[in-house]
């Protein structure tokens, strides 16, 4: 329970957990950057850490915080590395591992987390692997359910680099250009709650729709 606390205080209030990792680690922030990325990407048991926020929170501390001497240039080029990287390993985990690993005995790993992004990944294609960079979960997912067999490698790595540069490249630059003035700065649990929500919203709008459509099936057979 209160590791549950403190990774939502750590998602809501990522600006002042990122700040004091800036302060105290300077140029290691890189790399612990670059692991919590590959992490929530690459590794399907965490997808709960903060992928949109931490990207939009970065790239406002580098614009806020010129002293620190964080480049945003090689940030970004290191961060696309590690979305790329770990987008890669998670479709080697799903093309070895597949299904087996949804068998109930891993806790993060729960079925109907695998069932959505399938769904997600019938009704998009390919594309999946881009749009599942701007949704939670789906996101870590995605690539997993691709190297279950459903996606050749090399059409997935081509998306895999797509979206890995879409995704790192727009969160980073709009926090860099919009996550420093008064209006974000006085308001940024709200943005960063608003990011969450948005991010999460297709994926729901997708449920309530499927719900809406199996409802006549439901009632013409009763």
């Amino acid at each position: 329970m209160e590791l549950i606390k403190s990774l939502i205080d750590f998602i809501l209030h990522i600006d002042h957990h990122l700040a004091d990792i800036v302060q105290d680690y300077t140029v290691w922030t890189y790399l612990i950057l670059f692991l919590i990325i590959f992490a929530e990407t690459g590794l399907v048991v965490t997808p709960f850490l903060p992928g949109d926020s931490l990207l939009f929170a970065t790239g406002a501390i580098i614009a806020a915080r010129p002293e620190a001497g964080l480049n945003i240039g090689l940030m970004l080029i290191l961060l696309i590395i590690a979305a790329i990287l770990g987008d890669m390993v998670n479709y080697h985990v799903g093309k070895y591992i597949g299904p087996k690993a949804f068998s109930g005995k891993i806790r993060f790993l729960k079925l109907e987390y695998l069932e959505k992004t399938q769904q997600f990944y019938y009704k998009h294609g390919g594309k999946t692997i881009i749009y599942a960079r701007f949704v939670p979960i789906v996101r870590t997912f995605a690539p997993f359910v691709a190297g279950i067999g459903t996606m050749s490698y090399g059409k997935f790595a081509m998306f895999n680099v797509v979206g890995a540069v879409a995704w790192v490249t727009g969160f980073l630059f709009v926090g860099y250009f919009a996550g420093n003035t008064p209006i974000v700065k006085n308001n940024f649990t709200y943005i960063i709650f608003a990011i969450i929500l948005i991010s999460i919203l297709p994926p729901i709008i997708e449920v309530i729709r499927e719900k809406l459509k199996s409802k006549p099936e439901g009632a013409s057979k009763s």
